[in-house]
């Protein structure tokens, strides 16, 4: 069994409709008139125990509210949903038992507490064994480092001090669950990756179910083997990120460094999307011309000095699709 199932879930919001004018504000207070907006269009979804998992999609596009959804912040105006067995909103208190939540924008730290203190609060909310707090806060020291700042006030630490605090504060109790919104967000390349390596490391020891909204698709791409991709309230993409990067990332960007300057440069399936004097960067479909093909006849042809091929970034492909350049519906496609 799933241990996260959503089955045809919709959030609908009830809109004002507001008149223009006065005469039209007078109307909208006497006679009120309602639009129905759906957050969320029926969506379906079922992650297993363990699975590190990347929800994503544009501003508007109904991730949060489905997150909300989860938690059991909000009630679904129909389908159902369960983490566990349970019922998020139906059982509020069994299911916080079970989660734990990161918002990279917001904390769940007591701002002018000492980290420790808000440590000791929490095992006091949670229950948490004296045993199993000690363990978990000797390794979370340990890991994350945050022994250098534990009995430092929260307002005083720095944005990767305060991330890698509240990173850990949510996983005090082991949740079985954890939610993560904009986990790295501001932060420097060195913390980026010592979270992210913390939180593959929590997934493979303790078998923690993961669910990533972000922006950022290095969080996804170096976590995450699964991706969810929503827009306008439904499910646009749901699989693999090697299959995703296999189905749509079938070009390549080649740069070359002539010796010479070449102008009027044209092969089938290759775009000319940069040029600088000797310098020429194209970007080639590969369903019509293989990267290989291309070097032969441009080595052969004329004075190359150099090459560089790079490989479309996950970012990029995710950009695109946002953006209407790629189509996920094979059937309309």
């Amino acid at each position: 069994m799933a241990f996260i199932k959503s089955e045809n879930l919709v959030k609908e919001y009830k809109i004002n409709v507001k008149k223009k004018g006065l005469l039209g504000a007078i109307n909208s207070l006497l006679i009120p008139e309602y639009k129905i907006k759906k957050a969320v269009d029926n969506i379906s979804f079922s992650i297993e125990k363990g699975e590190m998992v990347g929800f994503i999609g544009p501003n508007g596009a109904g991730k949060s509210t489905t997150v909300k959804m989860l938690t059991g912040i909000l009630v679904p105006s129909s389908g159902e949903i369960s983490i566990g067995g349970l019922s998020p909103y139906k059982n509020r208190k069994a299911v916080a038992s079970k989660i734990g939540v990161v918002f990279g924008q917001r904390t769940q730290l007591w701002w002018d507490l000492p980290v420790i203190d808000t440590f000791d609060l929490l095992k006091f909310i949670y229950k948490i064994p004296d045993k199993e707090y000690k363990k978990n806060l000797d390794m979370f020291s340990e890991l994350l480092e945050i022994h250098k700042f534990m009995n430092q006030p929260v307002r005083q630490l720095s944005l990767g001090q305060r991330m890698r605090a509240d990173i850990a504060a949510s996983m005090l109790h082991n949740p079985e669950m954890v939610f993560f919104d904009e986990p790295t967000i501001g932060l420097d390349v060195v913390a980026k990756e010592r979270i992210r390596e913390f939180i593959k490391y929590i997934n493979a020891e303790k078998g923690t179910t993961m669910l990533f909204t972000t922006h950022d698709m290095q969080d996804i791409e170096k976590t995450c083997n699964r991706m969810i991709i929503i827009d306008n309230g439904t499910i646009i993409y749901d699989g693999s990120i090697h299959e995703i990067k296999h189905r749509f990332g079938n070009y390549r960007i080649v740069e070359v460094e002539f010796q010479k300057e070449y102008k009027n440069l044209s092969f089938a399936g290759v775009k000319l999307i940069n040029s600088d004097g000797n310098r020429k960067k194209f970007k080639v479909d590969q369903t019509l011309m293989q990267v290989t093909n291309l070097i032969n006849e441009l080595t052969q042809k004329y004075e190359v000095q150099d090459i560089t091929i790079q490989e479309p970034e996950i970012e990029q492909i995710i950009r695109d699709i946002y953006q209407g350049g790629i189509c996920l519906d094979k059937n309309v496609c």
